[in-house]
C-alpha cells in the first residue's frame, strides 16, 4: 500500500472516488440505516480497491450495470482508529454498488430517543463526520484528499423531515422505482425485502444533491421534527419545531446576511449558494460544524445578546478556508482552522469592532498557552504540521491548530502589511479552491508570492517547531489591557467594582475568569459569585470558566452546579475541562467518584465522539 493519510486505508495508487449516490432508509427502532452507495471512480480500475468502513455490515457489492456480485474482503478485526479495511476486486470497473447497513454503534451517528429531544415527542438522528467518522455512515475513501460530489435519497417517517449539507431538490412519496438498478427483482440482498420497507405507508423521501466536490467529513444530515425561521435572503435557521428555540435562534443570528456580505468583501464571492443554520439538541459535541450550505450548531451559542454569532462567523469563514480549500489530511489541520480563525476575527472586527476582535485574540492566546501546558509531555502536538501516525485525531484535538495557526498568519500580516496580506489571501483562495493541499504547498505558494518572506520569518520554526515561537504576539487594546489588569488585581484580593464591569458581556467575563489564578481561595470564589452570580450565567462560556475556577479552588459549594452542567450539555469544549478538573491532581478521591458517577448517568446523552473523549480522560486519571 501507498497510503496518503495516516487515518485512512486509501491507497495513492488507486483512482479516487468522484461521486457517491446514496439511498438511505432510516429505521429508528433499531438505530440503523439500511442503505446503498453507488461509488463512481475518476477512471476504471482493475485489481483491488481500498475503502474505509467502521461498524458497517456489508451485505453485497455489485457491478451496477449487471447487478452481478463483485468479490470483496473485510478485515477481520477493527483497527481502533481507522476501522475496517474493505477491499473490492475490480476488473476494468469505474463504479461499484455497495449494499450495507449501519450499526447502532456508528461513531458518526447519534440516535436520540424522544425524551432526549427538546420536544420529547419524536426521535432525532444527526451526523458528525469530522474527523474520520464518515466511514461509519457509508463506505468511502475517508480522507480529505478524496473530494466527492454526492446525491442522496433519504426515506424517513412522514412526521419527520430531513436536512443535509446539500441542495434540497425533492419531497415526495416513496416509489419502488427509487431502487431500480439498485436491487435485483428478488430485492432480498439485505436478508429482507428492502423494497417493501421502502414503500411502506407513512414514509416520505427527501432528495438532495451536492454538485461541488467536498471532503467526506463534510457530509452531513439530520432527521427529526424540524421547523425553521427565515433570517435573510440566503439563510434559514432550523431546529426542532419548538417556537422558543427557533425564535431565540432567529434573534441571535439576525445579522447573518450582513456578516456574509462583509466576508465576501474580504475573501471573495460566497460559492455555496445558501448558508443555512441548524441548531441541534444539547448533545451536539462541538460549538459548530461547518457543513457546507447547512452549518450545525450547539444550542449553547444562543446567548440572547447576539454574541453567539461569533461561532457563526467562524463557520462562515470555513466556507472559504476549510471547505473551499481543505487540508490534505489531519496532519495539516492548521490549514483549515488557523486560516479560519484568522478569517473569523477579520469578520468580527468589521462587524463588531476592533475591541471585540482583540478580546477574541486574547481568549485564544490564553487557550494556546494552556495547551502548551497540556501537551508538555507530548510536544509533537504543539506543532502546526505534526505526525499523527497511530494517533486518534479526536484525542489530540486542541486549540493549537486554531490559535498557533492564527498567530502564524497574523505574524505574516504584520510583516507585509494588511493590504498586501489581503491581496495574498484572495489569490490563495482563488488558486486552490476545491482542492485539498498540504503545508508544503502553502509554503511554496507563500514564498512564490511574497519573495524573501523566509528571510524575515522562520517558516520552519512556525510550521514544524514545538511550542510558541518568540515572534508570536499577545493582543493590544484598551479593553483587553483593562480586563487583564483587573484579573491581576483579583490575585491581590481586589474584586472588580460594579461600575468597572457594568457593560461587560460574556466575552469580557470569559477573558477575566480564564486569567484568574487557579490558586485562589474558595472564599474568594464564593464572594465573586455572590456579587455577580456567574454560576447562574446563561452564557456557558462564562459559567464553565467560573466552574473551572471553583473546581481548582476545591470549592465544593458548586459541585452540584458542575454536575447539572455536565448533564445538560454535550459540547466537548465544556466536558473536557470540567471532567479533567475533577480528576486531575492529587487527593481528589471525592471528585473522582463524582466524575465517574456523573459520566455513568450522563453517558447516553453524549455523542459517541464525546463519550470517547471523556472515557479517555477517566482512563488516564481514575
Amino acid at each position: 500500500m501507498a497510503p496518503i493519510d495516516p487515518h485512512s486505508f486509501t491507497d495513492s495508487t488507486h483512482p479516487l472516488t468522484t461521486h457517491i449516490a446514496l439511498t438511505l432508509y432510516f429505521h429508528f427502532s433499531s438505530s440503523t440505516i439500511h442503505a446503498t452507495a453507488l461509488l463512481t471512480l475518476q477512471n476504471p480500475c482493475t485489481g483491488p480497491l481500498s475503502l474505509d468502513t467502521r461498524s458497517l455490515v456489508i451485505h453485497k457489492i455489485l457491478d451496477p450495470e449487471t447487478l452481478t456480485p463483485l468479490p470483496f474482503t473485510l478485515s477481520s478485526s477493527e483497527h481502533p482508529i481507522n476501522g475496517r479495511h474493505l477491499t473490492v476486486s475490480l476488473n476494468n470497473h469505474s463504479s461499484m454498488l455497495i449494499l450495507y447497513s449501519t450499526s447502532p454503534s456508528s461513531s458518526a451517528l447519534q440516535w436520540l430517543s424522544p425524551p432526549q429531544t427538546f420536544k420529547k415527542i419524536h426521535p432525532f438522528v444527526y451526523t458528525q463526520c469530522q474527523s474520520v467518522h464518515a466511514r461509519s455512515v457509508f463506505p468511502c475513501q475517508d480522507t480529505p484528499a478524496a473530494r466527492v460530489c454526492y446525491s442522496a435519497k433519504l426515506n424517513v417517517p412522514r412526521q419527520l423531515s430531513a436536512v443535509m449539507s446539500a441542495r434540497h431538490c425533492g419531497h415526495r412519496d416513496p416509489v419502488g422505482s427509487d431502487l431500480d438498478g439498485v436491487l435485483t427483482k428478488e430485492a432480498t440482498e439485505f436478508g429482507f425485502d428492502l423494497k417493501s420497507l421502502w414503500c411502506e405507508e407513512g414514509r416520505v423521501v427527501e432528495e438532495f444533491v451536492m454538485e461541488q466536490p467536498i471532503p467526506p467529513y463534510l457530509f452531513a444530515f439530520a432527521v427529526g421534527e424540524l421547523g425553521f425561521r427565515e433570517v435573510g435572503p440566503r439563510t434559514r435557521v432550523y431546529s426542532e419545531a419548538v417556537d422558543g428555540v427557533l425564535d431565540a435562534a432567529a434573534r441571535e443570528f439576525a445579522g447573518t446576511e450582513e456578516m456574509m456580505r462583509q466576508a465576501e468583501g474580504l475573501f471573495g464571492e460566497y460559492d455555496w449558494e445558501r448558508f443555512d443554520l441548524l441548531v441541534l439538541p444539547p448533545s451536539f459535541p462541538y460549538g459548530g460544524m461547518e457543513n457546507p450550505r447547512m452549518v450545525f450548531l450547539t444550542p449553547t451559542v444562543i446567548k440572547g445578546d447576539a454574541s453567539g454569532a461569533q461561532v457563526v462567523a467562524h463557520e462562515l469563514a470555513h466556507s472559504w478556508t476549510g471547505n473551499l480549500i481543505t487540508n490534505k489530511n489531519n496532519e495539516h489541520f492548521w490549514l483549515n482552522e488557523g486560516f479560519t480563525t484568522y478569517a473569523e476575527r477579520r469578520i468580527v472586527e468589521v462587524v463588531q469592532g476592533e475591541d471585540i476582535a482583540a478580546l477574541n485574540v486574547g481568549i485564544g492566546w490564553r487557550g494556546l498557552n494552556e495547551e502548551m501546558e497540556r501537551f508538555k509531555d507530548n510536544m509533537e502536538f504543539t506543532k502546526l504540521k505534526n505526525n499523527q501516525e497511530g494517533v486518534d485525531p479526536d484525542d489530540m484535538y486542541s486549540q493549537v491548530p486554531y490559535e498557533k495557526g492564527f498567530q502564524f498568519l497574523w505574524r505574516i500580516e504584520r510583516q507585509i502589511g494588511r493590504p498586501a496580506f489581503d491581496e495574498f489571501l484572495k489569490k490563495y483562495i482563488a488558486t486552490f479552491k476545491f482542492k485539498s493541499i498540504d503545508t508544503e504547498t502553502f509554503l511554496d505558494f507563500l514564498k512564490a508570492n511574497i519573495p524573501g518572506i523566509e528571510k524575515e520569518i522562520d517558516l520552519q520554526q512556525w510550521t514544524e517547531g514545538t511550542g510558541i515561537p518568540p515572534d508570536a504576539q499577545e493582543p493590544v487594546s484598551n479593553l483587553y489591557t483593562k480586563i487583564m489588569s483587573l484579573a491581576n488585581d483579583f490575585k491581590l484580593g481586589r474584586m472588580p467594582r460594579e461600575d468597572e464591569v457594568c457593560d461587560w458581556k460574556g466575552q469580557e467575563w470569559e477573558l477575566y475568569l480564564e486569567n484568574l489564578s487557579k490558586a485562589v481561595e474558595a472564599s474568594q470564589v464564593i464572594a465573586l459569585d455572590a456579587r455577580y452570580r456567574l454560576s447562574e450565567s446563561k452564557d456557558y462560556e462564562v459559567k464553565v470558566a467560573f466552574l473551572q475556577l471553583a473546581i481548582s479552588s476545591r470549592c465544593r459549594d458548586y459541585y452540584g452546579e458542575v454536575e447539572k452542567t455536565l448533564k445538560e450539555v454535550g459540547r466537548m469544549k465544556y466536558l473536557r475541562p470540567l471532567y479533567s478538573g475533577l480528576v486531575q491532581g492529587a487527593g481528589k478521591d471525592e471528585e473522582k467518584i463524582l466524575a465517574k458517577r456523573v459520566f455513568a448517568e450522563a453517558r447516553e446523552c453524549y455523542h459517541p465522539i464525546a463519550q470517547g473523549v471523556v472515557e479517555a480522560i477517566l482512563a488516564k486519571h481514575v
